[in-house]
């Protein structure tokens, strides 16, 4: 049954006329056309579909729309501000931290939860923190040196 839930997304307020129990990430693809967040192994593993929901690091694949209803959610597209890469985004390129890029904006929204409830994590703990997001391409030790080159300020001002 389609129902009207608000959801805020990226900072903007989205009525959608969904089903409740339609998983957010083929909302997000199919009805905003937020493409940024991917499928990979739609079992909630690989975290290549992670967005925030609520400052935490949740996988889109397994979590329904009707879920997320009262909690911000920020996607891949809502990292920016204003056509600003934010800290994490800029470190990933400096450090050549994504290859074919499939799994980076998962990365990236892992590691952003990571900072918020960490700003200044240790090497083992970005590395746990990090251990449940997959990459193919091998890119993981670059990945982990983008994440701990931000709690540098000085090399990555937030």
């Amino acid at each position: 049954m389609s129902i009207v839930i608000r959801l805020r997304i990226n900072g903007r307020t989205v009525p959608a006329g969904t089903d409740p129990d339609r998983l957010l990430l083929w909302f997000l693809r199919g009805d905003l056309q937020m493409t940024g967040t991917k499928y990979g192994c739609g079992v909630g593993i690989c975290g290549a579909c992670t967005v925030l929901a609520g400052g935490e690091a949740i996988r889109s694949c397994v979590t329904t729309v009707g879920e997320v209803r009262d909690r911000e959610i920020i996607s891949i597209e809502g990292l920016a501000h204003g056509g600003t890469l934010n800290a994490l985004q800029r470190a990933f390129i400096a450090h050549g931290a994504l290859q074919c890029g499939f799994c980076t904006s998962g990365m990236l929204l892992n590691a952003q939860a990571l900072l918020l409830a960490n700003p200044r994590p240790s090497r083992e703990e970005i590395r746990a923190a990090m251990d449940h997001n997959l990459c193919r391409c091998g890119a993981h030790q670059r990945i982990l040196d983008a994440i701990e080159s931000v709690t540098r300020p000085a090399e990555f001002p937030l």
